[in-house]
């Protein structure tokens, strides 16, 4: 049975982030909302924590992965970054975007893209998220919370609480979710590609399709 957290969205009780975050360090799941839909987080260095996600969405091993930093500091301890990439991540973070990065060797190879050797990567512009990130002490693994055949997130936590109640440990509420999800760009190749376009404006990044 998944415990529900009710979570203030604007001054997050401490007691339930540490409850959560407490979940998430003993190798639970939890479904946290972000800025953009419901993800499913759990701890980055736990050794089932990419079969867990991938198993709870049905996707397989090649499907890629997020990690939600706390910084743009984090960011650069996971991913290979250069000057350019870097001004970019500066300008468009926290908020709604996901970055396809190059992984360095602190990201294990469960988690990175097998070929490419590549992760997503945000930071999230959520009170609870930035507050229970914080609480765990460390970036968390993630996937966003999308039901088997359709395309975008699950944004009310009524529509998967008995669904997925016997496969999350963890479930936070914490007011309204918006629907549109993150924008992605990939940052690996020699130049900026935008893979989807959702909440965040590439164009404001200086990024043209």
């Amino acid at each position: 049975m998944s415990v529900v957290f009710d979570i203030h969205p604007d001054n997050p009780q401490q007691r339930l982030i540490y409850q959560a975050a407490l979940l998430i360090k003993e190798g639970g799941l939890v479904a946290v909302p972000t800025d953009s839909g419901y993800a499913v987080v759990a701890r980055l260095d736990d050794a089932d924590a990419a079969k867990n996600l991938r198993r709870i969405r049905g996707l397989d091993d090649r499907h890629l992965l997020t990690i939600l930093c706390r910084d743009l500091a984090e960011i650069a301890h996971f991913a290979r970054v250069d000057n350019q990439q870097y001004r970019l991540l500066k300008l468009a973070t926290p908020g709604p975007w996901t970055f396809i990065l190059e992984a360095s060797k602190e990201v294990p190879r469960r988690v990175s893209h097998p070929s490419r050797k590549t992760i997503g990567i945000r930071v999230p512009q959520h009170t609870v998220l930035s507050a229970l990130i914080e609480e765990v002490g460390s970036p968390l693994l993630s996937t966003t919370f999308i039901p088997e055949g359709e395309d975008m997130p699950f944004v009310d936590y009524e529509d998967f609480v008995d669904d997925y109640k016997g496969q999350l440990e963890g479930i936070i509420v914490a007011g309204d979710v918006s629907a549109h999800p993150t924008t992605i760009i990939d940052l690996s190749g020699s130049s900026p590609e935008v893979l989807r376009v959702g909440a965040g404006n590439p164009e404001k990044l200086g990024i043209f399709s």
